[in-house]
């Protein structure tokens, strides 16, 4: 053995074989005891973690943003036709229909607490094409997209609560 070996191996068995922490941790414990006490309840702490279903939905948002990012050139282009404008609410009516497709797939051997659900999203469909119809009119009518959007976003809603509600997550 060399003798950079030797002292090597002489440091080495110098060592203390337990790890002390640099600084006194207690205070860092006695701050998330304190804070963990000061919860209303256990609702809230689990409604702070974000579900695969909650991902899903943000995902299908990104996009939703990037088709709208990818298509807002040709819709808002001066020199295209009306018909062209129209093209940004068939990207999102396309993305929406892929999503409901989506999340009716993942709850179907869930079943639904509601025997009228289906019903009520007819009548969301139903808005969404009278919507869809006034945008053929004018395309650019940022009222009427965002009508469009919140109908999409209660036909999401209304899925996840038929069949996943909150208080079954807890």
């Amino acid at each position: 053995m060399s003798d950079f070996d030797q002292k090597l191996t002489q440091y080495i068995s110098g060592l203390s074989k337990e790890k002390q922490p640099e600084r006194d941790l207690w205070r860092g414990v006695e701050l998330g005891i304190a804070s963990a006490q000061d919860t209303p309840s256990s609702d809230d702490a689990s409604s702070s973690t974000v579900t695969s279903r909650q991902w899903m939905a943000i995902a299908a948002s990104v996009c939703v943003v990037t088709v709208l990012w990818f298509a807002a050139p040709f819709a808002f282009n001066a020199d295209e036709s009306r018909s062209d404008g129209y093209a940004l609410i068939d990207a999102m009516s396309m993305q929406q229909q892929q999503q409901v497709n989506s999340l009716l797939a993942s709850y179907q051997s869930t079943p639904a607490l509601t025997q009228d659900w289906q019903e009520q999203l007819k009548e969301l469909d139903d808005a969404a094409d009278v919507i869809k119809a006034a945008l053929k009119d004018d395309p650019d009518n940022s009222a009427l997209i965002k009508m469009l959007h919140h109908v999409y976003q209660q036909q999401i809603a209304l899925i996840e609560r038929v069949h996943a509600p909150k208080w079954q997550q807890i």
